[in-house]
């Protein structure tokens, strides 16, 4: 080989040496930008799964929560279903116990005895059974008068002073702290001058 073809090689070669050199860097920054352009980082993966996570536990306690409060309300409904189910049978069973109350009242004294002591034993029976069963009595007598357990029907001048309760026509009654029947009460209006 000639001096001058070798030299030619040699040019070309070095020409082929720098061309591989300069074209190495932009390979490899294609190759970090390409990585790039594939997904996400790994940290950026598990920031992702982990708000997704948290997502999911606030999603789990919130529904917990929820059921939680349905117990509790499916308890409370059913445990005043059983209380208070059987309210218009009690207000019935008043009804019961104010007329045998008035028998007693209005028995004639040539009356049996033994009749007027059995009507007086229903009576009280009648009475425990529903005290038994949550229905207690309202009192009125010489109270104030209270609108939201008694029920004013007349008012009349009395020793007493205005707003007091002088006279009861009909007991009241609640059930387990509900108000079944307003006590049917006659109040004082006061003494007249």
């Amino acid at each position: 080989m000639s001096d001058s073809t070798r030299a030619a090689d040699s040019a070309a070669q070095d020409q082929n040496n720098a061309n591989e050199q300069n074209a190495q860097p932009a390979s490899n920054g294609k190759e970090a930008a390409s990585a790039s352009n594939l997904g996400p980082s790994t940290e950026q993966v598990i920031a992702d799964l982990q708000a997704q996570v948290k997502e999911k536990e606030n999603k789990y306690i919130y529904l917990y929560a929820e059921f939680e409060n349905f117990k509790k309300r499916t308890q409370r409904e059913r445990s005043d279903l059983m209380k208070f189910g059987w309210e218009p049978v009690a207000r019935d069973l008043l009804q019961s116990v104010d007329n045998l109350e008035r028998a007693v009242e209005h028995m004639p004294p040539n009356t049996d005895k033994n009749l007027a002591e059995g009507v007086k034993m229903v009576l009280n029976e009648f009475k425990s059974t529903l005290q038994r069963n949550g229905v207690l009595p309202v009192s009125a007598m010489n109270q104030s008068f209270d609108p939201n357990v008694h029920e004013a029907i007349g008012q009349e001048p009395a020793e007493a002073p205005a707003g007091t309760v002088i006279k009861e026509h009909t007991q009241g009654y609640c059930l387990h702290g509900r108000l079944l029947r307003p006590a049917r009460v006659v109040v004082s209006a006061g003494k007249v001058s």
